[in-house]
């Protein structure tokens, strides 16, 4: 396969739209099939608004953007955000002129308490997806979040490690199986830890795009570590920030004494088929929309 055939074929992947075109257009499209992406972000910066909007608009036509699909929802973090599912869909339901279903019926809920768990949902996967009787087809899979699995589960020996990275590589490797056999959109959100030492990325060594990751005036890098970004296709990270308002509701930078407004940002760490690129973000009551600068 020449360099020439790749691009091509990645070019015709499928994609799931995010909710909001200008988060698309900073991904080429949407969150792609027959692949593995990875959100990684501190606590409250959006990982899991994108990937609730993203099951919801995983419903809709695939003229419209959608897969015309539903999707299986892993979460390990607790409680689910059930009340902001249905805040969302309201708001899916309004802009899209949906009133004769409930798009939360075509979501599918499945709490997962450790990485073996997860492994036995991943083996059961196969079969749900294959013979389910679902309104829609299953097409996309969700894990919020993989750190969460391996938090405190696993101590800091070499033995635990080694037994920590084999379990990555089997959890990657069923999610990869299951996404190229019944072309899904995987999306795995992954958390942060502070990075004290001054070389680039992990270990000194860089991943990616970016030298390195800020995020709330901190440095940061992806929990897990090398043997996990190995795992995925692509990764994505969401900053936070907050800036100063020179203006707002007109009032002069005087009159609001500095109003300081919290940031968000998209940036594309490496992905296959993206060049390094960002995005700034907003969350309202409605969902994530991106920002045009």
């Amino acid at each position: 396969m020449t360099p020439q055939n790749l691009l091509e074929n990645l070019s015709t992947i499928q994609k799931c739209s995010t909710g909001c075109p200008i988060l698309d257009r900073c991904l080429g499209g949407g969150i792609p099939c027959n692949s593995v992406t990875e959100v990684v972000a501190e606590s409250g910066s959006g990982k899991t608004q994108i990937c609730l909007q993203l099951a919801l608009h995983a419903q809709l036509p695939v003229s419209s953007g959608g897969l015309a699909a539903s999707s299986l929802y892993l979460y390990t973090e607790f409680p689910f955000p059930f009340r902001r599912l249905h805040q969302l869909s309201v708001a899916f339901r309004s802009s899209n002129c949906r009133s004769d279903e409930n798009p939360c019926d075509d979501i599918f809920v499945q709490s997962v308490h450790s990485a073996g768990e997860l492994l036995d949902i991943m083996s059961k996967t196969e079969s749900f997806i294959e013979n389910s009787r679902t309104r829609l087809p299953v097409r996309v899979i969700v894990i919020d979040s993989i750190a969460a699995l391996f938090r405190s589960e696993f101590d800091n020996t070499p033995v635990e490690l080694k037994r920590r990275s084999s379990l990555f590589f089997k959890i990657s490797a069923k999610l990869k199986a299951l996404a190229k056999r019944f072309n899904l959109a995987v999306l795995v959100t992954n958390q942060v830890v502070d990075l004290v030492v001054p070389d680039e990325g992990i270990n000194g060594l860089r991943i990616g795009n970016l030298g390195c990751l800020y995020s709330s005036g901190r440095r940061v890098c992806p929990a897990l570590g090398l043997a996990w970004a190995n795992c995925v296709n692509s990764r994505l990270f969401l900053s936070r920030y907050e800036e100063v308002v020179h203006e707002e509701n007109g009032k002069s930078y005087e009159e609001t004494g500095g109003v300081m407004k919290q940031m968000r940002q998209l940036h594309v760490v490496f992905a296959p088929h993206l060049p390094g690129s960002s995005c700034e973000f907003v969350i309202k009551k409605e969902g994530v929309f991106g920002v045009e600068r």
